[in-house]
């Protein structure tokens, strides 16, 4: 696959393009030629921050589409269509910071409790996908930098869900995974 370091420049100016062209900025795409990496299927995330404060997350959990398309897709709905916020606006462009996680295949994680589960975690390493009946929800690996214990980042899991913090049903299916995570060095300029 090629080597993983040199990836996030790429991953990165493919996202940065795909929301200005989207919002009608001029805009040079990234040199992709020869790069077939791109057309393996991936699952992505795409986390948008502003002045270091979330400002869009929209991502997919399962590779259906090739990286290259997941990118793009992904980073024009955090950055239009992430129902937390308004659409990112042009003069915003600037002053944002993108992120891109690549995630590995889902793995089920078999608990039949809550305490199971949680001693199964391993901190900044997993993200968790929470299911039960229509209520779905993840948390990618970075969220262990807010939430550090295993129980509270399942407790705020299952509210992200809709559901009360303590719940817990035989029938909850959980699924781990990991990120390659690509972050721009710095933070753009706000002035």
């Amino acid at each position: 696959m090629g080597e993983q370091s040199n990836r996030g420049p790429i991953l990165i100016a493919l996202a940065r393009n795909a929301i200005a062209e989207e919002l009608g900025l001029n805009t040079e795409p990234p040199v992709t030629d020869g790069l077939d990496w791109l057309q393996a299927n991936a699952a992505t995330f795409i986390t948008l921050t502003k002045q270091g404060e979330l400002r869009g997350c929209i991502g997919t959990l399962e590779a259906c589409r090739p990286l290259m398309e997941d990118i793009r897709a992904n980073a024009i709905a955090a950055a239009l269509h992430d129902p937390r916020f308004a659409p990112l606006k042009q003069d915003e462009f600037n002053e944002i910071c993108v992120e891109v996680s690549v995630l590995s295949e889902l793995e089920p994680m078999h608990a039949k409790s809550e305490e199971i589960a949680c001693s199964k975690l391993v901190p900044n390493r997993d993200g968790l996908v929470f299911k039960y009946g229509s209520h779905k929800a993840t948390f990618l690996p970075q969220v262990w930098n807010q939430l550090p214990e295993a129980k509270t980042f399942l407790a705020h899991l299952k509210q992200k869900a809709g559901l009360a913090a303590d719940f817990w049903h035989p029938e909850v299916l959980l699924y781990r995974y990991q990120v390659n995570k690509y972050r721009e060095s710095v933070e753009p300029d706000t002035k």
